[in-house]
């Protein structure tokens, strides 16, 4: 089968994804459809939009290129349902979203679609499964943050540590908040370019729930423990639940040029593979944003070369897996372990797709 260029890609229709005029302000990186492309995919129960995407091209961070969506639209995308289907037009080089009922031509799918609670049926970007623990928790500390945040002045009488169902009592600004997660400061990241410690991950130990603020500034106020991972005790901080996520981030190229470096893997561990969790020393403040997809290199060694004198020569860095970032944090994000052909090690490079 032709393959086609990213250009005629552009020419994709929008499938009610949005407005053609606008391509995506990233760096043009390599984007083709594959020889054995289906004609279509029916979409089921369990689809992901990467899997979905690498049925049909090289790369599944090209589906926004595929469908001309903007920065604004793989921010904020439309959903995809099951019994949709996803139709391969060979003879223009673009994919069609239409019916498993219907007519195969562009749906026109409403704004509507994308409010919160409407989408819980649609497919994700990626399965859940292995990062669902880590999209609320562990905690990135930049400046201190913990710092400030309420912490607990005492346990129940006759506990050393808390479990389920124990009372916990809380001084500190609670806001308006009445469900907590409890965190302990944790292992600083050093950055493996400069060694210095840009953050520090705080462990996740478990989730509180307000039972009655205190009655007085200089009163405790009351918590129960809900649940947890680790035994709370006494100086352990806690902050609001975040609201849950929706997963509908869209799998995309970063808006710039992005060289990171691996800080850490998730569990302690020196070396990692796919579908486990790490984190890289770039974030926010370096044109990362949740769906952003770098690609893994192995350093190059240096060699003697022995017909020049034994002169040292740097090899190419090795590209050998992918990269999804999930939660990003402003100088450090975590990332999901797509597709590896080697294991993953600290200090590895993660850059912008070629």
């Amino acid at each position: 089968m032709k393959k086609f260029s990213t250009a005629a890609l552009l020419l994709a229709l929008s499938a009610g994804f949005g407005s053609m005029a606008h391509a995506q302000a990233v760096k043009p990186a390599r984007c083709e459809f594959l020889a054995n492309a289906p004609d279509q995919h029916v979409v089921v129960r369990g689809d992901t939009l990467w899997g979905i995407s690498g049925q049909f091209l090289q790369h599944p961070w090209c589906w926004p290129q595929v469908w001309g969506l903007n920065q604004e639209q793989i921010r904020n995308p439309h959903w995809i349902y099951p019994g949709q289907i996803v139709y391969f037009d060979r003879a223009n080089g673009r994919l069609r979203l239409g019916n498993a009922a219907g007519d195969p031509g562009v749906v026109k799918l409403s704004p509507q679609t994308r409010v919160q609670g409407l989408g819980r049926d649609a497919i994700a970007a990626i399965s859940t499964d292995a990062i669902g623990p880590f999209l609320s928790q562990p905690l990135i500390i930049e400046d201190d943050d913990l710092k400030t945040a309420p912490h607990i002045v005492g346990v129940q009488d006759g506990h050393l540590n808390l479990g389920k169902g124990d009372k916990a009592y809380v001084r500190g600004d609670l806001t308006d908040a009445t469900a907590f997660q409890v965190f302990r400061p944790g292992n600083p990241l050093k950055d493996p370019d400069t060694g210095k410690v840009i953050a520090n991950e705080a462990l996740y130990l478990g989730s509180l729930k307000l039972e009655r603020k205190g009655s007085t500034p200089d009163e405790a106020a009351t918590f129960s423990v809900v649940d947890t991972k680790e035994e709370m005790q006494v100086g352990d901080r806690i902050i609001p639940r975040p609201v849950e996520p929706i997963m509908n981030y869209v799998p995309h190229a970063p808006a710039g040029n992005v060289n990171a470096r691996v800080v850490s893997i998730y569990g302690g561990v020196s070396t990692a593979a796919q579908n486990q969790i790490l984190t890289v020393n770039r974030g926010k403040a370096d044109n990362i944003d949740i769906g952003t997809v770098l690609q893994l290199y192995r350093l190059g060694k240096v060699v003697k070369d022995p017909a020049d004198n034994n002169n040292k020569v740097k090899l190419p860095d090795e590209q050998y897996g992918t990269l999804f970032i999930f939660r990003v944090f402003n100088h450090i994000s975590y990332g999901l372990i797509m597709e590896v052909r080697n294991t993953v090690d600290i200090g590895d490079i993660a850059r912008s797709p070629e």
